[in-house]
């Protein structure tokens, strides 16, 4: 297939150097001029366990692309998504469409200004990094999945499919691209509350003392999918039925256990969102992300009390407020009833 992928970042940089290598045609877009111009002198590099690859590749910035392209991925941070969306019109064929290979439903924002009729959903949660210029790091492969977002099975998701299975031989088509995404919206909960600390993923994880804390904020956040109508889909060790209040006891715990060992698997040992705040020091996706489920939750009724303090404590970081520590995890475990001081 022909793709324009619009951030050539951790996220479009793995996919389109995979999918360029297999032989797609292959065009990036990237707001970062020191990258395009890596990109364009030296090839788009990506390092890691899973892969070693270094593909020539055209990248632009976002005021030098020309033409149209039927296919348009998505991968900016969730942040981004509405000035990008917009940038990216222009290029986007009259019967084409836009992915979202992001975190996050931003599937929203991007069908408000393209149209739902262009408009694809997609899930992924492979874990790869933006180290320097032209060079990514793919350290862990995850769930790749594709689907329109009115829950048809059509032609050009399968023809998406068939494309990325180049990328991840896992990928998937699925009538139920929703059921993803908020269930990645609770495990993106999670990954946040980890990113208050300097801890790695897995070790944040498997603390017992914090898993109660984990657990509530899965279950705000399923809480509101499920007053929305959302049927949520289980990946890569993250099953929302275990995080349910009337689950057997010990189902949550068996579940954070398998998300452990998922990310003990990976190269990539924190998260983007920690990435943002110590290394990059720049804004987060925390209100594109969860923000917007603390709104969708006060549409339907449905308090997020732990979601919240989590937003606010992000925001705190990222202003130097706060530091990324043990004690930042404790002010948000500090919400629950039971929490600790």
């Amino acid at each position: 297939m022909r793709f324009l992928i619009w951030g050539a970042g951790a996220i479009g940089g793995t996919m389109g150097a995979h999918l360029a290598h297999a032989g797609h045609d292959v065009t990036l877009v990237d707001s970062a001029d020191d990258h395009v111009a890596a990109i364009n002198r030296s090839g788009l590099r990506v390092a890691g366990p899973i892969a070693e690859l270094a593909v020539r590749v055209p990248a632009f910035a976002p005021s030098d692309v020309a033409g149209e392209w039927d296919a348009i991925v998505l991968a900016t941070k969730a942040h981004h998504t509405e000035s990008a969306t917009h940038a990216l019109l222009p290029h986007l064929a009259a019967d084409g469409c836009v992915i979202s290979a992001q975190n996050g439903l931003n599937e929203l924002a991007i069908a408000a200004i393209v149209g739902a009729q262009r408009t694809v959903g997609a899930f992924v949660n492979f874990g790869a990094d933006y180290l320097e210029p032209g060079l990514i790091h793919y350290g862990g492969r995850g769930a790749v999945v594709v689907g329109e977002i009115d829950g048809r099975v059509t032609p050009r998701v399968t023809a998406i499919r068939d494309a990325w299975l180049d990328f991840d031989s896992r990928a998937v088509a699925t009538p139920n691209i929703w059921g993803y995404l908020w269930a990645k919206e609770a495990y993106g909960a999670m990954l946040f509350a980890t990113a208050l600390t300097d801890e790695p993923i897995a070790d944040a994880l498997a603390m017992l003392a914090y898993r109660e804390l984990y657990i509530g904020l899965a279950r705000e956040i399923l809480a509101v999918a499920d007053a929305r109508g959302v049927m949520l889909e289980a990946f890569d060790g993250f099953d929302p039925r275990a995080f349910r209040p009337e689950a057997p006891g010990g189902e949550a715990e068996r579940s954070l256990d398998q998300l452990v060992a998922f990310n003990r698997r990976s190269a990539k040992t924190h998260s983007g969102i920690w990435r943002d705040l110590a290394v990059r020091k720049r804004r987060t996706e925390v209100d594109a992300q969860l923000g917007i489920v603390v709104t969708l939750g006060r549409e339907v009724g449905v308090p997020t009390p732990l979601t919240e303090r989590l937003v606010e404590l992000v925001h705190e970081i990222e202003a130097g407020g706060r530091t990324q520590s043990l004690a930042t995890l404790d002010s948000l475990a500090a919400v629950q009833p039971s929490g600790r001081a």
